[in-house]
């Protein structure tokens, strides 16, 4: 059997076909009703390098058109280090560089999870929903991962040790307080006696131990755990940092 070169014309076509679907399909305009999926190398083209396209950003997993806030992330602009990326833990972590601006939480606190899960809700409300970021957080048909299903997990679950938090603490008057530059800080009950006391929640919240100063009365200070501040008198209602 002979082999005509007449048979490589399909094949040849339909590689033509399929590298011009791919380029055009990459410029043009992103659909406001009809989202698609993003692989990573594809919403870095919508970095805001090129006037011709959108400029566009991801947080966890969801990608949003910014352009109408061009000057705020397009180049040389302030979050301009959000653009063509998914970089969900700069959000918090204030890290804009190098390994910093990157999709992966692990390690951040319930509180710090919550906070990105806020900043993706104010996208969807400001700015215009335009597709999926295929890889941690939505798989190749666009379905929610494990991966993002345990961080919006984390963060209800912040949310409700936070409304927590709040309800115990409201049980007692927590302190007024000032600062002046010429005076320092400065402590003080109108009923009662400051003291120092361990917020119970916090590690659960964010990871790290904390005090807040309330304000407790007389029959209350033999409790175990209050601190009283240094320098100050133990039945003092106010006291100087």
């Amino acid at each position: 059997m002979r082999w005509s070169p007449f048979l490589g014309i399909p094949i040849c076509v339909a590689l033509l076909s399929f590298s011009l679907f791919k380029f055009f399909s990459l410029k043009s305009p992103i659909s406001r009703s009809l989202p698609r999926l993003f692989t990573a190398e594809e919403l870095a083209l919508y970095n805001g390098t090129d006037t011709g396209l959108p400029i566009l950003l991801g947080i966890l997993g969801s990608v949003f058109d910014v352009t109408k806030g061009k000057s705020h992330y397009g180049v040389g602009g302030g979050y301009s280090h959000f653009s063509g990326r998914d970089a969900s833990r700069a959000f918090v972590s204030g890290n804009f560089t190098g390994e910093g601006l990157t999709d992966n939480l692990h390690g951040l606190s319930s509180t710090e999870v919550k906070s990105i899960v806020e900043w993706r809700d104010f996208y969807i409300r400001t700015y215009i929903f335009v597709g999926k970021l295929v890889g941690r957080y939505y798989d190749n048909e666009g379905n929610p991962t494990k991966y993002l299903k345990g961080v919006e997990a984390k963060a209800a679950r912040g949310a409700q040790l936070l409304e927590k938090q709040k309800k115990e603490e409201a049980k007692l008057a927590s302190c007024n307080s000032k600062w002046s530059q010429e005076e320092g800080s400065e402590v003080w009950c109108d009923k009662g006696y400051p003291r120092l006391v361990q917020r119970p929640l916090e590690i659960a919240l964010t990871g790290k131990m904390s005090k807040r100063c309330a304000c407790f009365q007389e029959d209350q200070l033999g409790q175990a755990g209050l601190e009283v501040y240094d320098g100050c008198d133990y039945f003092a209602n106010r006291c100087r940092l």
